[in-house]
């Protein structure tokens, strides 16, 4: 059983959430390396005309006008082996540049490694970097530190990120081998994180069904790619 189908299998899940309240709290994502300016303008006039919250490009998109929805960027995107400092002077340039929120990767290896000062202290470098006015989301490939380490380490790692200043912790980059969301990440997040933060669910999100599962975990923001499709599965 793969993480899109853990626990996924009361389709009635998906009535408790009407489409628009669901929308809402969808980053529409666009981070393929090879998108075009021209179609991150087609994922903004997606975004809008779906009503979602955001639109998260990658920052060499920016600046982009976005027209009535929130602008997110990507820091240390996808790997989160950059230095720290170039995370956050990339994170920086983005909010300069009309980046409302910034989604940083960790380096997932020093928390495989249980290097969780190194962890926390990357995340307060980008903190500091974007000040406390912007929305900061902590990537930390739940998947991988699931499989690799166990769930300690996920437990961890969303506790620094509280402590370092992250208003987010989010399940995955979408682009990690071994995989994205799973009901059972976002349960511990939001178990270690508490009232401190919020859960970002995103990664190999592209069911309705899964979509309300996350969300009914305690998922309170959703990154997708194929939004419309999976807006599609929720009533209005």
């Amino acid at each position: 059983m793969t993480n899109n189908d853990l626990r996924v299998t009361d389709t009635d899940l998906i009535t408790r959430y009407p489409r628009r309240d669901v929308a809402a709290i969808v980053d529409h994502t666009l981070l393929k390396p090879e998108a075009t300016r021209a179609d991150a303008e087609a994922a903004i006039a997606e975004a809008v005309d779906l009503g979602v919250f955001s639109v998260c490009l990658s920052p060499s998109m920016l600046p982009i006008d976005t027209g009535i929805v929130y602008t997110c960027a990507v820091a240390g995107f996808p790997s989160g082996k950059h230095h720290s400092l170039v995370k956050a002077a990339e994170a920086r340039l983005a909010v300069d540049t009309g980046a409302d929120e910034i989604d940083m990767v960790i380096d997932v290896g020093a928390a495989v490694n249980g290097d969780y000062d190194e962890v926390f202290a990357d995340i307060l470098t980008v903190r500091e970097a974007i000040g406390r006015e912007k929305v900061l989301k902590v990537i930390i490939e739940s998947a991988a530190l699931l499989e690799l380490s166990g769930p300690d380490a996920v437990t961890q790692v969303c506790k620094r990120a509280v402590t370092a200043g992250a208003d987010y912790v989010k399940t995955s980059t979408g682009f990690h081998p071994l995989g994205g969301a799973s009901v059972e990440a976002v349960e511990l997040m939001a178990a270690a994180v508490g009232d401190g933060a919020e859960i970002k669910a995103s990664g190999g999100i592209r069911t309705a069904e899964f979509a309300a599962a996350l969300i009914d975990a305690g998922a309170t923001r959703l990154g997708l790619s194929g939004s419309r499709a999976v807006l599609d599965g929720f009533a209005e």
